[in-house]
């Protein structure tokens, strides 16, 4: 099956096959608890507490009907009369991860989305949001409450970081340890069902980013079911790894599965964001990830999206099964964004020390997707890369700020206050009028002016080993060799550190140049022909010079030219430029010039002079132009 492409209708709507499920009759329970010998549901009905029996079942499962039991029921179950845990496949935690399970009813909430035709990854510009800063209310409700706007901007997709229910009252997420219940701060499923339907009927879709390499370390009770859920053949710089090829894995890797398809049919969300795709260890003849993603549009029966974030620039993610691949649609491909920064910054340490930071690099990364193909890597000490061969541009994601990017920085900054406005213009034009699939970090399209920074909530003592972690690891950074420095870096455990991480929504309003920017690039890149077509085989990238990257790009009779110019004012003669003598015949004419005032340039022009080798362009500094003949 190719990446992308659903399967036929016909097939049987997917279940969840295990958890809690409402019957007309009562509720059915079923958990795999392979070493208990006796389990039982623990029922929490007003004043009392029942317990009811389930009986063994097949490969470890327990299983029975409960009588009565309706959506809202809190529940845990009992192993060998000792004691009582959430359910594993919980899609509900209200009082968070160590609290009750409480039943939930996927058909009671009517869906008024019936129109929307799915989302497919031709033409995808992602928003990525965190949902607990996003909007002072920090919930799935202040999300539904920007959809409009978000439509406004032009963006097709948002995605959600990880959503499953983490413990504390903030998070980023990625410490989740219920894989099917959303956050209950955010507001549980039925709040996640609303921006769901909300989105669609807006026509956005909702991609979520989702966690299958580890769990996190407060709140996560696999182990009390069976200790086949893990593996310590692997290691993950997070937790332990999960069992997907050992002993006793086919439940872990049911555990996953299951919950994919679950997102995509019981939420109808659009596509998953698969996190360190790196970290998730599988030598099984057929790696989980491809297993997944067939199930998963299989379950699903319309258009999704499935990506991978992977630091090996490894192909197989984005190539069909039928070549050996694992039939994902995109992946994250950060070397666009660390040579844009090294460029920009100079900043050299870390992961950043293998980017010369050129435009002939920048260039490279638009037109092969990949800067490492295989060459050797200082940072991971070993060849990193594959080869790119026929992979659409499409397929691969581009950035100049993420999640990552931006919260990993000790105090979190972003581009735009790293650079000045009119730099930072040029590289936002860069990466949206490249033929790669762009991401925006949520923020971004308005230059926010507050940071993205490292925030957790976790009881005392682990907060305070979080608190320490966070800071030693910038130890070999220059800036923060000082013990008395490192402290300068936020405390992820102080609530000031989440606060001051949320979006001011007023900045639209008073960063309207950038804003007006950011949706002028994303509709032309939309509705010019020549740019929506996301093909590489007709896209010519180059440097010309130490400051300009020149993109050209046709279809048809089409032809688009963007001349990004990072540096002072530049005169571009055919001549001494192969690239400019190989352009077609003018006039050309100016579509987008990022120095315009209305974008809060300076308001030069670009001018073209002559045709063929007598060709010549008067490139205004730090603008980037995008132009177009035929």
């Amino acid at each position: 099956m190719k990446p992308g492409e659903p399967p036929p209708r016909s097939r049987p709507r997917w279940e969840l096959p295990f958890g809690a499920q409402v019957l007309p009759e009562g509720t059915r329970f079923r958990v795999w608890a392979p070493r208990a010998r006796r389990v039982e549901v623990e029922l929490y009905r007003r004043s009392r507490t029942a317990h009811y029996p389930l009986s063994p079942a097949d490969d470890g499962f327990h299983a029975g009907l409960v009588p009565g039991v309706r959506a809202g029921a809190r529940y845990r179950y009992r192993l060998d009369g000792g004691p009582s845990y959430p359910d594993p496949c919980s899609r509900s935690q209200p009082e968070g991860p160590h609290g009750p399970s409480a039943v939930v009813d996927p058909r009671a909430v009517p869906w008024r989305d019936g129109a929307w035709p799915g989302l497919r990854a031709d033409g995808l510009v992602i928003y990525e949001c965190h949902v607990g800063t996003f909007t002072p209310g920090g919930t799935f409700g202040g999300v539904v409450g920007q959809l409009g706007a978000l439509k406004r901007l032009g963006v097709t997709a948002v995605e959600l970081l990880p959503v499953a229910e983490f413990p504390g009252r903030w998070n980023w997420g990625y410490d989740g340890v219920d894989l099917y219940a959303p956050y209950h701060g955010y507001g549980g499923p039925r709040g996640l069902r609303r921006l769901v339907d909300t989105a669609h009927r807006a026509g956005l879709g909702v991609v979520l980013d989702v966690v299958y390499n580890h769990l996190g370390p407060d709140g996560n009770y696999l182990r009390a079911y069976s200790d086949d859920y893990f593996t310590d053949r692997y290691r993950t710089p997070w937790g332990e790894a999960i069992n997907y090829d050992g002993p006793g894995s086919r439940w872990a890797r049911e555990l996953v599965i299951e919950n994919a398809c679950y997102w995509l049919v019981e939420y109808r969300v659009d596509g998953l964001r698969l996190d360190a795709t790196h970290a998730i260890f599988d030598r099984s003849p057929r790696h989980i990830l491809a297993e997944l993603a067939e199930r998963a549009r299989a379950a699903a029966g319309r258009p999704v999206v499935i990506i991978a974030e992977d630091h090996d620039n490894d192909v197989r993610f984005i190539r069909p099964t039928e070549r050996g691949g694992y039939g994902l649609d995109d992946l994250w491909a950060d070397d666009f964004h660390h040579a844009v920064r090294v460029f920009l910054t100079g900043d050299h340490e870390g992961y950043f020390r293998d980017y010369r930071g050129t435009t002939a690099e920048i260039a490279h990364a638009i037109q092969d997707g990949f800067v490492y193909q295989g060459q050797p890597s200082r940072h991971f000490g070993r060849p990193r890369g594959t080869v790119v061969t026929d992979e659409s541009a499409r397929a691969f994601v581009f950035c100049i700020q993420n999640h990552d990017q931006v919260g990993n920085r000790a105090h979190g900054e972003r581009l735009s206050h790293l650079v000045d406005a009119p730099r930072y213009a040029v590289a936002s034009a860069v990466l949206l009028l490249a033929p790669e699939t762009p991401l925006l970090f949520m923020g971004q399209e308005f230059a926010a002016s507050s940071p993205f920074l490292y925030f957790t909530d976790h009881v005392p003592e682990l907060g305070r080993l979080v608190t320490a972690g966070r800071r030693d690891e910038f130890r070999h950074f220059a800036a923060f060799r000082d013990p008395v420095l490192r402290e300068t870096i936020p405390d992820p455990q102080a609530e000031q550190t989440f606060r001051r991480s949320q979006l001011d929504m007023g900045e639209r309003r008073r960063n309207a140049a950038v804003l007006r920017l950011y949706r002028d690039l994303l509709r032309v890149r939309r509705s010019d022909t020549v740019l929506a077509a996301q093909d590489r085989r007709r896209t010519r990238a180059t440097a010309l010079g130490e400051q300009i990257v020149a993109v050209h790009r046709w279809s048809g009779a089409g032809q688009r030219v963007l001349l990004a110019n990072f540096g002072p004012p530049a005169r571009l003669v055919s001549a001494d430029e192969p690239f400019l003598a190989a352009l077609p015949p003018g006039p050309w004419r100016v579509l987008l010039n990022t120095a315009a005032r209305r974008y809060g340039g300076s308001g030069e022009r670009v001018a073209w002079r002559g045709r063929g080798v007598t060709r010549a362009v008067a490139l205004p500094g730090r603008c980037a132009v995008l132009c177009a003949v035929g």
